[in-house]
């Protein structure tokens, strides 16, 4: 069965937030990386927004995970997620394989009867988890506790969009787990997408002063 069912449609990141993400990646090549890294998500994301069909959805994330495995074999095809992950994120060590693996976390979402604790754990992880790892190895930083912070970044986002109150609630307690890593160590711009996660479970408005003052205070200092 199609899984969630979406009080809106998914938007992994608010543009200005990440934006200011990757402000703070090293303009080498690094920022088109992780720049290429969320657009990734965000065309997954994508998927589970305009698929109605459960059966549908399965065969455009299976195509998906074809396409990335591919790119350690073959040119991409004339996509623009795929080019910029080929020009941008395998020449860093990234492997089309690996890239593949964040497929999986959106799959859970089709494939599970029911989002209980264990489903939605393994959500964050291959979702978040690996996404976030994926861009510590080009960034630099603790990428152990990267992938922490990312498990609890995606659950964070996917309890927004969940008309299910339990579900919602149960992912709300696991991101608050994961989430409250340390920020330290990890590389500014998934320090910053983090923080934004742990302020949107605090209820702290997108937009307001008290919101753009903790992200800019954390962008400066790093705590």
């Amino acid at each position: 069965m199609l899984r969630p069912a979406l009080t809106e449609p998914m938007e992994t990141i608010p543009d200005p937030e990440r934006r200011l993400a990757l402000a703070y990646a090293p303009d080498d090549g690094r920022r088109a990386a992780l720049s290429a890294l969320l657009a990734l998500d965000a065309a997954l994301a994508d998927v589970m927004r305009t698929t109605t069909q459960p059966a549908i959805g399965q065969i455009r994330l299976a195509w998906w995970r074809e396409q990335l495995a591919k790119l350690d074999q073959a040119p991409p095809p004339a996509m623009p997620v795929l080019a910029a992950l080929a020009e941008q994120v395998l020449p860093r060590g990234v492997t089309g394989v690996a890239l593949a693996k964040v497929v999986e976390g959106w799959e859970v979402l089709i494939e599970e009867e029911t989002l209980d604790r264990d489903a939605l754990s393994r959500f964050g992880v291959e979702r978040g988890g690996q996404l976030f790892a994926l861009a510590a190895a080009i960034l630099g930083g603790d990428a152990g506790r990267a992938a922490t912070l990312g498990q609890g970044w995606a659950l964070a986002d996917l309890m927004q969009h969940l008309d299910d109150r339990n579900v919602a609630e149960t992912a709300g307690a696991l991101a608050r787990t994961a989430l409250a890593t340390r920020l330290g160590g990890v590389a500014r711009p998934l320090g910053l997408l983090a923080l934004s996660a742990r302020l949107d479970l605090a209820q702290v408005a997108p937009g307001g002063p008290k919101r753009a003052a903790r992200l800019a205070w954390f962008g400066l200092a790093g705590r």
